[in-house]
């Protein structure tokens, strides 16, 4: 037959959507034409694909040959569709069986002799595929990262011949067995490698239990890096509905992930010369940012002030909201951006105001200058704000023991599960009626807050993100409401000196 039919997808964001690979073969002049809104590197796939099929022994056409990629109003771009146009040439050229290829679908770049190379974003084509009980044949580099998705038939080949031979039934494709994932804690830096800082620890905690965001403020070397890489040891691992959430973020941005950290949550660290779109995602096609590659996870902001402005101000929405879209002229894509945010700072330039043990050679209108690099909106957004202080002198003298990671984590997944088990959510995401019922005060406890809000000029967004923290608290000490003391400590992790 003239006409034929491959199924293949293209991503747009997260997301990976049908695509039909129609070949039409007719009399006339020498000809291959792609049409279907394929971007440059697409519209390449016709010299690779031609000499992919001569150097694989089949017979290239010397027809007019027409290819439309349906639907014709979706843009697609990279090699992933080089091989679903080379089986649909074969096929209406009656080199390969037409009658089988709706049982599969396709993807992979081809390479001159036939050989199949890897393509990003393969986690949500074979999700999407396992959807529609499609057997997928792709690259067999790309086997293991698709194998995340356990369900999916996955039928991996080296070059173009393996796949033709099994398509005439001759020499079949083995089919791909997932590894299952080992996660190791051990692997991590651990809680008790910090030594003392007592009253860190307690708030990364709370953080941890209630997914609240923290910035930790202090002279250099008093552990805010160090205290920051160790919040993921305390995190329990990410169920596997998440983990392949994730994993799909990753596999359109072309990172790998490993099965030893299949479960883990994320932790993103990037550089404050950071661009906005870096941190959001950007480009076109639009791309996740970081703060997608921490969905479920950690962003740390290290020396928070030295960001761009412009880029921290691109934070704000996706804090409330858990999500970002991006949108260019031909498309616009949403990314979800669930992150918990921890974020460190010097209180001045020099880094030393407040210091017992070294003198502030900073002006007031320089430290007033470094702290607006910070906006209001931005600072209000934070759950938690915490000074980190030196620790005393003798104190590496003394034999204390200090807490491992799976201590606290085992506190921390309790208290978790309490908050799913109530509301089903973290306590950050607590809004509305939840939090008002979640969250409620004696009348003393509700006067003494509304003091405090008139005393220090708080916002009324502050004062809902007290009481989350504060239901925290009281999860983490297994109490049913929140007691005074509850309150005051999370009342406390508003209060920063000036």
């Amino acid at each position: 037959m003239s006409l034929s039919i491959v199924q293949t997808r293209a991503n747009v964001g997260i997301h990976s959507l049908p695509v039909n690979v129609e070949t039409h073969i007719s009399n006339g002049l020498p000809s291959l034409s792609i049409v279907g809104l394929p971007e440059t590197t697409a519209k390449g796939s016709r010299d690779r694909v031609r000499s992919a099929i001569i150097n694989a022994q089949f017979e290239f056409p010397a027809r007019r040959i027409t290819i439309n990629l349906a639907p014709a109003d979706l843009p697609k771009q990279g090699g992933r569709f080089d091989l679903p146009i080379a089986l649909s040439i074969l096929a209406a050229s009656n080199q390969i069986p037409g009658n089988t290829l709706h049982q599969y679908e396709f993807i992979g770049e081809l390479g001159l002799s036939g050989e199949l190379r890897p393509v990003s974003g393969i986690i949500p084509f074979s999700l999407a595929a396992q959807k529609a009980s499609h057997t997928i044949i792709i690259p067999l580099e790309n086997a293991k990262e698709a194998s995340f998705c356990k369900k999916t038939n996955i039928l991996p080949a080296k070059n173009i011949l393996q796949i033709c031979s099994h398509l005439h039934g001759r020499e079949a494709l083995i089919n791909y067995l997932p590894q299952e994932p080992k996660p190791h804690y051990r692997l991590l830096p651990d809680l008790s490698d910090v030594y003392g800082q007592m009253h860190a620890k307690r708030a990364l905690e709370i953080s941890a239990a209630g997914r609240h965001s923290l910035l930790m403020i202090g002279p250099p070397g008093n552990g805010k890096t160090m205290l920051a890489s160790r919040l993921i040891s305390i995190l329990p691992l990410l169920n596997d509905e998440e983990a392949l959430e994730l994993a799909a973020i990753h596999s359109i941005s072309g990172k790998s992930i490993e099965l030893n950290a299949w479960n883990f949550p994320p932790f993103r660290n990037p550089h404050h010369t950071a661009s906005s779109i870096a941190l959001v995602g950007g480009g076109n096609p639009p791309y996740p940012g970081e703060i997608s590659l921490a969905h479920y996870g950690v962003l740390f902001l290290d020396e928070l002030p030295e960001f761009n402005r412009h880029a921290l101000e691109a934070l704000r929405e996706p804090l409330e909201s858990g999500s970002i879209t991006i949108s260019r002229a031909t498309q616009q894509a949403e990314f979800p951006a669930n992150f918990q945010l921890i974020a460190a700072m010097n209180p001045c330039p020099c880094g030393y105001l407040g210091s017992q043990i070294n003198h502030c050679a900073c002006s007031p209108q320089q430290i007033q200058r470094y702290r607006k690099k910070i906006s209001a909106p931005f600072l209000d957004r934070i759950d938690m704000c915490l000074e980190i202080n030196p620790l005393p002198k003798n104190y590496f003298l003394k034999t204390n023991k200090e807490e491992s990671s799976e201590a606290v984590r085992i506190r921390v997944k309790k208290a978790r599960n309490k908050q799913f088990k109530k509301f089903g959510k973290f306590n950050h995401n607590l809004s509305g009626k939840l939090l008002e019922i979640a969250c409620k005060l004696s009348t003393k406890d509700h006067k003494i807050l509304e003091t405090a809000l008139e005393k220090f000029q708080l916002s009324m967004r502050s004062y809902h993100r007290i009481l989350r923290v504060a239901r925290t608290i009281a999860d983490l000490s297994e109490c049913e409401k929140i007691e005074n003391s509850h309150l005051m400590e999370a009342l406390n992790y508003r209060l920063i000196k000036k």
